[in-house]
């Protein structure tokens, strides 16, 4: 692999970018009206998992990459609470059949 994608050797980068693809599948599940609310947010922040690690990885220093890789782990908190949430209010039967 090259050096111009040095991210795509991390595992950690190619689950979660796997994952932003399920999430956007199972998300055009969800109600029509949480297009703008919900599904928004829950795919913003799947998103922001493997661009954050891919960025980190093109980073010249450790401490870079480390904060974010910090970063990384605070989307996929926000992502595990928006899908809880999205449980408990019943949005997604697909969601449920997945967990």
């Amino acid at each position: 692999m090259s050096n111009m994608h040095p991210h795509k050797k991390l595992h950690a980068y190619t689950l979660s970018f796997e994952f932003v693809k399920i999430v956007y599948l199972t998300t055009d599940f969800f109600p029509k009206q949480e297009r703008f609310g919900l599904v928004s947010q829950i795919r913003r922040a799947s998103v922001s998992v493997p661009v954050n690690i891919a960025e980190g990885a093109a980073r010249k220093s450790k401490k870079e990459f480390i904060q974010l890789l910090h970063y990384s782990l605070g989307s996929v908190t926000e992502l595990d609470t928006l899908l809880l949430l999205s449980l408990d209010l019943n949005l997604s039967l697909v969601l449920k059949q997945r967990i």
